[in-house]
């Protein structure tokens, strides 16, 4: 089996292109490849999706646990033919922790690299530097004993460039180049303030990954690639068979409780493991709109509002007043709900959109939305409640990860987080026995938050 992690030296490098091209190239030959992602990004795991199909889990040590992240892996690369994993900003770039103990390496792509025991890709952009690349190279493979860092692609490079200088650079280095990607419009995946724009918004993605993958055919050396990373070139490994939109996992529970997930446009900031947890502990998942949809679906017991980018959407949630008045009344007549980031503003009172105008939303919670012109609360922490909740009882901790530029004048004050990096604290949230509000993003997939929350759900049922 092919397993590999694609990395670079830092953010910007074009992992994401790279990645979802070698996927594309990997599936056209008959692989059946998995994808997955380092830490706690939404965003890269839906340009997985884009390409093969199935959903692309996250691998991040801090949400998930060492022993969590090699099971996730385990499971979901069963029975394929090829595993590969996008790494997140640089390599040895993870998080610093004075309280725990933890390096700066911890939760890293290199971390996950090693708990795996997986080869690493290094990609690189050459531009502005020659023969110096290899100092570069040379330093990031060798800041480690064992780095995992088998190989380097040269992206947005040029075919002279390459030829002229990839043989020096390797000889110098002592780590293989194994080929490269040229400068392609297809590859310009543009960005905005949480990252780059959803797959969903790009058009015609599925061809323009198509077409990133059939040129690294021709710019990689694919038989020294495979050779490198424990893959057997010309050999497919992989299942067939129409894929599973859902990751890998046993055979979920008999499902009692219904659970209304919103997934759109507007909200779509969910992790694959924590939809697998859910139906692990009973619950069956309907999707729907706020955008898009009248009301509801019928005969529900709970409600997950995702995070996402409701900013985008505000006049669309707000004209749909049948959908926000169904939500108002359904949550202040207790029905179990989890509302994190875009999902916890959207059940605010009002939101600002880009361009600054203001719209109604829910109205269960008090609040306006705003841009607040800066990242505000990001990272990672634990959050822990003083009294028994829906999640969590008193004096429990949980694993959550806060990343956003939109605020609110009715933060919450139900909770308590302390952030991993700093030890800071602060108050957050509305938290009930049916109700999680606010802005951290959860982990369902570890712990028992999944099955606190069906639990409630059981408990709306019988009501």
């Amino acid at each position: 089996m092919l397993k590999l992690m694609i990395t670079a030296a830092s953010s910007n490098s074009g992992k994401t292109a790279v990645t979802c091209g070698l996927l594309s190239l990997l599936k056209r030959k008959g692989y059946d490849p998995c994808a997955f992602k380092c830490g706690p990004d939404y965003i890269d795991p839906m340009f997985h999706r884009s390409v093969l199909g199935i959903s692309s889990c996250n691998l991040d040590v801090f949400l998930a646990g060492e022993e969590g992240v090699k099971d996730i892996f385990a499971r979901n690369s069963k029975g394929h033919g090829a595993a590969v994993c996008e790494g997140v900003m640089g390599y040895y770039d993870g998080v610093r922790s004075s309280n725990s103990g933890a390096k700066g390496e911890f939760a890293s792509a290199y971390h996950v690299a090693s708990l795996l025991d997986i080869s690493a890709v290094l990609v690189v952009r050459p531009k502005g530097a020659a023969l110096t690349l290899a100092a570069v190279i040379r330093g990031v493979a060798g800041f480690r004993e064992d780095s995992h860092i088998c190989g380097v692609i040269f992206n947005d490079c040029s075919e002279a460039y390459y030829k002229m200088y990839g043989p020096a650079i390797e000889e110098a280095s002592g780590i293989p180049v194994l080929g490269y990607v040229p400068h392609m419009e297809e590859a310009d995946f543009k960005s905005r303030h949480l990252g780059l724009m959803t797959a969903e918004e790009i058009e015609d993605l599925t061809e323009r990954i198509d077409r990133i993958g059939r040129r690294m055919e021709e710019t990689v050396d694919l038989d020294r690639l495979f050779t490198l990373t424990g893959g057997t070139a010309g050999s497919c490994g992989g299942a067939t068979g129409s894929p599973s939109e859902e990751p890998h996992a046993d055979a979920p529970a008999a499902a009692e409780v219904r659970v209304a997930v919103a997934r759109d446009e507007a909200f779509n900031f969910i992790y694959a493991e924590s939809l697998t947890a859910l139906k692990a502990a009973g619950a069956e998942i309907v999707f729907f709109s706020p955008v898009h949809d009248a009301g509801l679906p019928d005969d529900i017991d709970g409600l997950y509002l995702p995070g996402g980018y409701p900013e985008l959407y505000g006049r669309q949630l707000s004209e749909n007043e049948s959908m926000r008045k169904q939500i108002r009344e359904a949550v202040a007549a207790g029905l179990p709900t989890i509302a994190e980031c875009g999902g916890f503003l959207y059940l605010s009172a009002e939101l600002e959109d880009t361009d600054g105008n203001r719209w109604p939303m829910a109205g269960v919670l008090p609040g306006s939305g705003s841009n607040a012109g800066k990242l505000v609360r990001f990272g990672y922490g634990t959050i822990s409640s003083e009294k028994d909740t829906m999640l969590l009882q008193a004096g429990e901790q949980a694993p959550v990860h806060e990343f956003h530029y939109w605020d609110t004048t009715a933060v919450g004050s139900d909770m308590s987080l302390t952030k991993l990096s700093t030890g800071a604290q602060w108050r957050f949230g509305f938290a009930s026995g049916t109700l999680y509000a606010g802005f951290p993003h959860l982990y369902l997939g570890g712990g028992k938050l999944a099955e606190r929350f069906v639990e409630a759900c059981k408990r709306s049922h019988e009501r």
